[in-house]
C-alpha cells in the first residue's frame, strides 16, 4: 500500500456508544463486594465482578446493609436475588467430525464474536462501538494482547470485517482512556497489557483495513501512557512504568495504578499477601503488574520460583516489554516520516537507538548468549531463561551474532516435544512455566527466528506446536488456552482457574501456521478422530530438527 491511497476515517461515533461508567465492582458495592469474594459465593472470583445488577447498585447496597445482620442471613441467596450472570445468549456449537482443523476454527469465529448493541446498566463491561472477538471460556470480554494473535487467524480466515471492527475498537479505547486496558472491564482500567498496538497497525495496513499512518495519533498517545513521568526522573528513581537507571537511561516495567487486590481474583490475592510477610499493598501492586505482563503468573516474576507470595514484578525490567516499546518507537518514527513530520521522526529514531543501547547493556548477557530481565532494585541481571529471550529477534533489534546465540540456547534449553517452552522451571504451580506452552510465545519465537534466517529451528517449533494442537483436537474436538508440551492425555494446569476452551489466540496462531506449513498433518486432522498418524508426525518432526 502507498501513502497516497485513501481510507475512510475511523468508524466510531462516540455519541452512539453509551457513556462509560468506570466505577469498579469494589468501588460500587464496598463491603458487599468484600463479603461475596471472601466468603466464596462463587467458585471463580471473576464471576461476581462480571455480574449485572438487577436493581440500582445503591439500592442493593442499602438492602445489604439493612439485612446482613439478620439471623440466618443467606449471602448467596441475596446475591442471586439482586444480580444476574452477564452472559450473551449461548450459541450452540458442536464440532463437525467432517471439518478440518482450519474449518473448525473458521466456524468458531462467530461463536467468539460479541455484538455490543446492548450494554447492561451498571455492569463492569466497558462499551465498545463495534463487534469484537473474545478469547472464550470465562473470558467474555476483549483482551489487548490476545487480540493481536487472534487477528492473525482472522486475516487467514478472510474475516477483514472483524479486523476492521477491532481496529476501530482499539482506536476508540486509546482515544477514550489514553491506553488500551487489559480488557474492556472497569476493573481492568488500572493496567494495560504488552503494547502490541504497533504490531496491529502493521497488520491493518497489510490487510487493507487502514493505513498504519492513520493510527499515528493513537500510537503517540499509547507511548505517552507508557512513558508517563519519565522526563523528570533522576538516576535510581521510578515513576509508574518508568525506571531511571544509574547511567540516566530509562527502561520500562509493568505496573498498575491500584495497590489493592485484583477484583477478579480478590480472595486469591488476599491469601497471597497474607503469606508474603511484606506490606500487602506492595504484593497487590506486584500481582497487578504481573497481570499487566500477560504472564500471570510465572516464576519469571518470583524471588522463590515456587512461592507466588515472593512476586516482585515492579522490581523487574522485562526484555519483551522493552522490545515492544522499541518497536513502538520505531513505528512512530517511520510513520512520522511518512506524514512528513521530520522532527518527530528524528526524535523517535533517537529514542529507539537509546533504548537499543540500554537493552544491550542491561538485558543482553554475552557470556550466556541470551537476553534476560533486569532486577533494577537489586542492580543485577536475572538468570532465569524464558521464551522472552526471543522478543528482541521478533522486533528485529538483535544483531545477527546475538540472534545466532539466542537460537543456539533456545535449541538446547527451551525446545520441548510440543514446541517452545515458556521457562525452564517446572513444578512451580504457575501456568506460565513448564510444562505449559502458549500460542503467542510460539508465534513470537517462530517469527523472530525467521527474521534472522534460522528457518530450520523455526520450522521445527512450528511443526511440534501444530502436532500438539492437532493431537488434542482429534482427541477432544477443541482448541484450548494452553498446552502441555509433550504427547500425553493430560491437560495443561497451574494458575488460578481451570483450563479454558475456545480459544482466541490459539485459533489465530494455529490458523496462520497451518497455512505456512500445508504439508503438516494438522491440515488433515478431523475433530474427534484420534489417529495413529500423529506418531508418524512426531517422528517426522524429530527428523526435521536441526
Amino acid at each position: 500500500m502507498t501513502d497516497t491511497q485513501t481510507h475512510p476515517p475511523f468508524d466510531y461515533d462516540t455519541s452512539a456508544v453509551s457513556a462509560a461508567d468506570t466505577l469498579t465492582p469494589a468501588d460500587r458495592y464496598q463491603e458487599l463486594f468484600v463479603a461475596v469474594q471472601m466468603q466464596g459465593v462463587f467458585a471463580d472470583s471473576k464471576t461476581f465482578v462480571d455480574c449485572a445488577p438487577l436493581h440500582h447498585p445503591e439500592l442493593i447496597l442499602e438492602r445489604y446493609r439493612t439485612r446482613c445482620g439478620d439471623p440466618g442471613f443467606d449471602l448467596k441467596a441475596f446475591v442471586a436475588e439482586h444480580f444476574s450472570h452477564y452472559r450473551l445468549p449461548a450459541k450452540e456449537f458442536v464440532a463437525n467430525p467432517d471439518d478440518s482443523l482450519a474449518e473448525h476454527i473458521d466456524r468458531l469465529w462467530p461463536v467468539l464474536t460479541r455484538h455490543p448493541q446492548e450494554h447492561p446498566a451498571y455492569s463492569s463491561l466497558l462499551p465498545l462501538p463495534h463487534d469484537y472477538v473474545v478469547p472464550g471460556g470465562r473470558f467474555t470480554e476483549l483482551y489487548y494482547w490476545d487480540s493481536y494473535f487472534t487477528m492473525l487467524g482472522l486475516d487467514e480466515s478472510g474475516r477483514c470485517d472483524l479486523l476492521r471492527s477491532m481496529a476501530d475498537n482499539f482506536a476508540y479505547l486509546i482515544d477514550t482512556y489514553g491506553h488500551v486496558p487489559n480488557g474492556n472491564r472497569t476493573y481492568y482500567l488500572g493496567r494495560s497489557q504488552p503494547p502490541v498496538f504497533a504490531l496491529m497497525t502493521e497488520l491493518f495496513e497489510e490487510t487493507g483495513v487502514h493505513r498504519a499512518s492513520d493510527y499515528l495519533p493513537q500510537l503517540r498517545k499509547e507511548y505517552a501512557f507508557w512513558m508517563d513521568g519519565s522526563d523528570s526522573l533522576r538516576p535510581g528513581e521510578s515513576h509508574r512504568r518508568c525506571v531511571c537507571l544509574a547511567d540516566g537511561v530509562v527502561l520500562n516495567r509493568y505496573w498498575d495504578e491500584r495497590d489493592t487486590p485484583r477484583e477478579e481474583s480478590y480472595r486469591e490475592d488476599v491469601e497471597t499477601a497474607r503469606a508474603s510477610g511484606r506490606p500487602r499493598h506492595e504484593v497487590y501492586r506486584d500481582l497487578r503488574a504481573g497481570a499487566e505482563s500477560g504472564w500471570d503468573f510465572s516464576s519469571r516474576w518470583l524471588d522463590d520460583a515456587h512461592r507466588l507470595s515472593t512476586i516482585r514484578t515492579t522490581g523487574i525490567l522485562p526484555v519483551d516489554l522493552n522490545s515492544l516499546l522499541y518497536r513502538l518507537e520505531r513505528q512512530i518514527a517511520e510513520l512520522s516520516a511518512v506524514k512528513g513530520q521530520s522532527a518527530c521522526a528524528a526524535e523517535f529514531r533517537q529514542r529507539a537507538a537509546t533504548r537499543l543501547a540500554a537493552i544491550d547493556r542491561y538485558l543482553w548477557n554475552p557470556q550466556v548468549g541470551a537476553y534476560f530481565d533486569y532486577d533494577w532494585q537489586g542492580r543485577r541481571q536475572r538468570d532465569n531463561l524464558t521464551a522472552a529471550t526471543l522478543a528482541p529477534l521478533f522486533v528485529q533489534l538483535a544483531s545477527a551474532e546475538q540472534a545466532a546465540a539466542v537460537a543456539g540456547i533456545v535449541r538446547t534449553r527451551l525446545l520441548a516435544p510440543g514446541g517452545l517452552s515458556t521457562t525452564e522451571i517446572a513444578g512451580s504451580g504457575e501456568q506460565w512455566d513448564r510444562p505449559n506452552g502458549w500460542a503467542p510465545l510460539q508465534w513470537i519465537g517462530i517469527r523472530g527466528l525467521q527474521h534472522y534466517g534460522h528457518d530450520a529451528l523455526a520450522l521445527d517449533i512450528e511443526a511440534r506446536w501444530l502436532s500438539i494442537v492437532g493431537h488434542l483436537f482429534e482427541r477432544e474436538s477443541k482448541l484450548v488456552e494452553k498446552y502441555v508440551l509433550r504427547p500425553c492425555t493430560e491437560h495443561a494446569g497451574g494458575g488460578e482457574y481451570p483450563l479454558q476452551d475456545g480459544f482466541g489466540w490459539t485459533n489465530g496462531v494455529t490458523r496462520k501456521l497451518m497455512q505456512e506449513d500445508p504439508s503438516h498433518q494438522a491440515n488433515r486432522c478431523r475433530a474427534g478422530h484420534c489417529r495413529a498418524q500423529w506418531a508418524d508426525a512426531r517422528e517426522h518432526s524429530r527428523q526435521r530438527a536441526p
